[in-house]
């Protein structure tokens, strides 16, 4: 499965979105589908409420993940071992039932001649996250984008999450979690390295009292 369009050629952009009249309509259309009446006073906001939370459910839609990656530092003193950012926690949305997604990004990179800021590994993450989803394309794009802009000497990716699609529905299976991964240059040329980058993955997190 290939890669969505870059931001810039999403064919559903800013000025083609429906109105936030259109989308409350439809909200309103949804509760009376699902049984109840719109007009309720419990429900008279519920459209405009469900709105604002899908503005900030996908606002990754209105970002472009790469331009935060490109952000980056040449001066790094020669450093060439692994970068790994773990733990990264995210909240996301199945592109088949809109339900919930819940887990955590574990990223590493083997830099070649720059660093980027962590932080812009975090809010890469969190772009792709805010978008419909399936985690097997956002494990790759993910993956992706750092190696495309940061053309660094490997990368890895490791996704952990639960789908409510999965716990709250059809199967009704609850504590169930789904790993994907994707490795890139060193990671999957190299044995060694990619066991480097899951045994860190897996020991233990430092509390922050610990590093402070």
């Amino acid at each position: 499965m290939s890669d969505p369009k870059p931001i810039s050629q999403i064919s559903i952009v800013e000025d083609a979105r429906p109105s936030r009249e259109t989308a409350e309509e439809a909200v309103r259309t949804l509760i009376k589908w699902a049984g109840d009446d719109p007009e309720r006073e419990g429900l008279l906001d519920t459209p405009s409420r469900v709105v604002r939370a899908y503005e900030e459910y996908f606002k990754g839609y209105l970002a472009d993940p790469e331009d935060i990656l490109k952000r980056t530092f040449e001066e790094v003193e020669g450093y060439d071992e692994m970068v790994l950012l773990k733990d990264i926690r995210f909240e996301s949305h199945c592109e088949h039932h809109m339900a919930p997604i819940i887990g955590r990004a574990h990223i590493a990179y083997l830099p070649k001649n720059r660093v980027v800021g962590i932080s812009k590994l975090a809010r890469a993450v969190e772009i792709y996250a805010q978008r419909l989803q399936i985690q097997e394309k956002m494990t790759a794009q993910i993956a992706s984008a750092i190696n495309d802009v940061l053309q660094p000497e490997g990368v890895a990716v490791v996704i952990e999450a639960a789908h409510q699609c999965m716990t709250c529905r059809g199967v009704h299976k609850p504590g169930v979690t789904m790993v994907t991964s994707k490795m890139l240059g060193a990671f999957r040329d190299n044995p060694a390295t990619r066991r480097e980058f899951l045994s860190m993955v897996r020991s233990p997190s430092s509390t922050a009292h610990e590093l402070v």
